[in-house]
């Protein structure tokens, strides 16, 4: 009746209005009915990586896990995925940072002697870098067994780090020491993460720059060089004794075996000279002139060899015989009468 009251053209334009707004709520409920399926099917899908694994929760509550792949869930957040990097090798620096990975290598500027610097057990202060380089071999307890799993892996590396520093000497740490500390960190920090259960395995413990603290740099850096001047020169006295020894020991064997031989050989000549002495009398007591004879004749002739001419004289020749030459070369010259060179 009211509407009936009202002008035509009033009436004419609330019958327009209605139309419109009829219209527009029948547009906006498709428009809100497409975005309800997008989202059902955006949210009702998940892909895992290659080297990733997917921990499902359904309202927070662990429902199964995943691996790579297309996979699916319950949409509007009644499920949610978190993916862990499994297949990879994350590392953990300590005392330094390195910048974007895939360029040339570049340090982040910082102070991060909070973490590097460390008291050893002979009380000095060094500065040791580190890296810790792991892989998640359990993604569930990772997730679930330890809340902020960064921050306390490490907290548990540089207080392993440090305690096992703290009970060496510094020399140690900075010379031949590395390698020990860095299996005795890996072995201690991998005990404390099994017993935490944070699912973390570790791959590999490296010291990468271990310097005193810039301050003390160059008094030990002195002192370094006195220790390499002092190892130089005893391995130049030792290489020194290893050549004069061995030769003196060599002398001194040959010159033993020369006098051993020479003594053996004066033994043997001795006991030869007095076998054939003792054989020379045994013949002379038993023919005396015989053996006499012979022996002034093998003297004679071992003279004569020696001799090069022989003169014989006889006191009642008045001239001399001429030598007799042994040598077949030379021709003896005749001799005169001494009486006849003194008549006038």
């Amino acid at each position: 009746m009211a509407n009936a009251q009202l002008p035509d053209e009033l009436r004419l334009f609330i019958q327009q209005l209605r139309a419109q707004f009829e219209g527009f709520a029948s547009r906006g409920l498709g428009i809100g009915l497409m975005v309800a399926i997008v989202i059902l099917l955006w949210s009702s899908w998940y892909t895992v990586q290659p080297e990733e694994t997917a921990v499902v929760q359904r309202v927070g509550r662990l429902a199964r896990s995943a691996g790579p792949g297309l996979h699916f869930k319950l949409p509007f957040g009644i499920e949610t995925v978190t993916t862990v990097p499994t297949a990879r090798v994350l590392k953990e620096e300590f005392g330094f940072r390195t910048l974007a990975a895939g360029r040339r290598t570049s340090y982040e500027k910082g102070d991060f002697s909070n973490e590097s610097l460390m008291l050893t057990g002979d009380l000095n202060v060094i500065d040791v870098q580190w890296i810790v380089q792991y892989r998640i071999e359990d993604p569930v307890r990772y997730l679930f067994k330890v809340r902020e799993q960064r921050e306390t892996f490490r907290d548990i590396g540089e207080a392993v780090m440090r305690r096992v520093v703290g009970n060496r000497l510094g020399s140690d740490v900075l010379t031949v020491g590395r390698v020990a500390i860095s299996s005795e960190v890996k072995e201690e920090m991998q005990k404390v993460l099994s017993e935490y259960d944070t699912g973390i395995r570790l791959v590999t413990v490296e010291l990468q720059d271990v310097t005193p603290p810039d301050p003390v740099k160059p008094a030990f850096n002195e002192v370094n060089e006195s220790r390499q001047d002092l190892e130089r020169m005893v391995n130049q006295a030792q290489e020194q004794a290893n050549k004069l020894i061995p030769k003196a020991s060599g002398e001194a064997k040959q010159v033993i075996a020369e006098a051993e031989g020479y003594a053996t050989e004066r033994v043997n000549q001795a006991r030869g000279e007095a076998a054939r002495f003792t054989s020379v009398l045994a013949e002379y007591q038993r023919v005396p002139e015989v053996t006499r004879r012979r022996l002034y004749l093998e003297a004679v002739s071992a003279v004569i060899d020696k001799a090069k001419g022989v003169y014989v004289v006889d006191k009642d020749q008045r001239a001399l015989v001429p030598w007799l030459s042994l040598d077949s070369a030379q021709t003896p010259p005749p001799l005169k009468n001494p009486k006849e060179e003194t008549k006038p």
